[in-house]
């Protein structure tokens, strides 16, 4: 094993586990354990890979990786939080947990399914749809759809850069298929794996990535430990007819033809993140609880993230969240750092329940970032 990845064994890890004060492994076994299996089936590229900002190089390669959507929440309660969910908490559904970590997937009980809606900024809208099915044995399986709408953009050239009534369209799509299992009743774990594919008019790219992770639960205390890896996968290079061009050699004739050159582009890594959180559920009263949740994510190509969350809901009926994500980089963004949001828990009768969940996000020089989702248990 390479210095490198002895540093990430130790040096990072114990970093995160004196953040939330758990180097003391007597007790909670569990965490450590979780920490390290995750580590271990990972291998040493994806480690090496997802700790780059740990080691020194965090923000250095900002703006440089490709498919920079996966990094977007795709729903309502998880941006609220502040997207401090890798852990999961209390009553919150397989669904929802699974964007932060695969693993959160096995909360899920019978069908689900789960409809979100993203109002982002420059009039750019986004819908998610995710279907989670228990196939018996602590078992689960969900799909899960992310498709970016931009509507049609005004087609430019170098030869004509003013706005036209010629348009192209541009579309993102993932596709993810996820499958978690329950190892305990207190540990569980999960794995995606997801086609991401990007077009803008005559040129495309696609890959497969993998997000990995594991929950831990500390019994019925209400406190809970997760990390998930994500975005793991090969480089995302375009191709196609927009990359042709007609052009003249050096040396060749002027009245001859033009010739056909295809430019290569190049390939751009996936935007790789390790992330561990912490959640804490505590009852207050008789009808209502509080949960506190954090996460640190360790990005490969930006700043590292803190996030910070609460959640205050009363009778499992209604919710109000905020949220804060904190960072060095936060005055390059367009976004405040502050999250907001609420939801409403229905019964439909029997075990059925509906959950709609609005959120929104403030901003710089953009119309706020909305989130509205609806996901139904049955």
């Amino acid at each position: 094993m390479d210095n490198t990845i002895q540093y990430i064994d130790s040096e990072t890890t114990r970093r995160i586990l004196h953040m939330y004060g758990l180097m003391n492994k007597a007790k909670y076994p569990g965490l450590v354990l979780m920490a390290l299996c995750l580590m271990f089936l990972t291998g040493p590229d994806a480690l090496a890979q997802a700790s780059r900002g740990s080691l020194g190089e965090s923000g250095s390669r900002a703006g440089t990786a490709g498919a920079a959507e996966l990094l977007i929440p795709m729903t309502a309660r998880t941006s609220a939080l502040a997207g401090a969910t890798s852990a999961g908490m209390i009553n919150m559904g397989g669904l929802e947990a699974l964007y932060s970590n695969p693993a959160g997937l096995a909360a899920n009980y019978g069908t689900s399914a789960m409809f979100s809606r993203v109002e982002y900024v420059a009039d750019i809208g986004v819908n998610y749809l995710a279907i989670g099915q228990s196939i018996g044995d602590n078992s689960n399986i969900a799909l899960t759809v992310a498709a970016w709408d931009f509507g049609n953009l005004p087609l430019t050239r170098v030869d004509a850069p003013e706005n036209s009534n010629v348009t192209f369209d541009v579309s993102f799509i993932t596709v993810g298929l996820t499958f978690s299992r329950q190892l305990t009743d207190r540990i569980a774990a999960g794995i995606t794996i997801k086609s991401v594919n990007e077009k803008i008019a005559d040129v495309q790219a696609s890959t497969v990535a993998w997000d990995a992770g594991m929950t831990y639960a500390v019994g019925e205390s209400g406190l809970r430990f997760g990390v998930a890896l994500k975005n793991i996968g090969t480089e995302l290079q375009f191709s196609g007819n927009g990359l042709i061009h007609a052009v003249n050699l050096t040396g060749q004739e002027p009245t001859a033809a033009a010739n056909a050159v295809a430019i290569e582009a190049d390939g751009v890594q996936l935007p790789t993140l390790l992330d561990f959180g912490v959640s804490y559920t505590t009852n207050v009263g008789a009808s209502s609880a509080v949960t506190f949740a954090s996460s640190f994510r360790s990005n490969s190509f930006d700043q590292d993230q803190y996030g910070f969350a609460i959640e205050y809901g009363f009778q499992e009926l209604f919710f109000l969240r905020g949220g804060f994500v904190a960072d060095e980089g936060r005055d390059d963004t367009f976004y405040d750092g502050a999250t907001f949001g609420a939801g409403i828990n229905l019964g439909l009768g029997g075990t059925s329940r509906l959950m709609v969940d609005y959120t929104f996000v403030p901003t710089d020089n953009f119309d706020d970032v909305q989130y509205i989702t609806a996901t139904l248990n049955f």
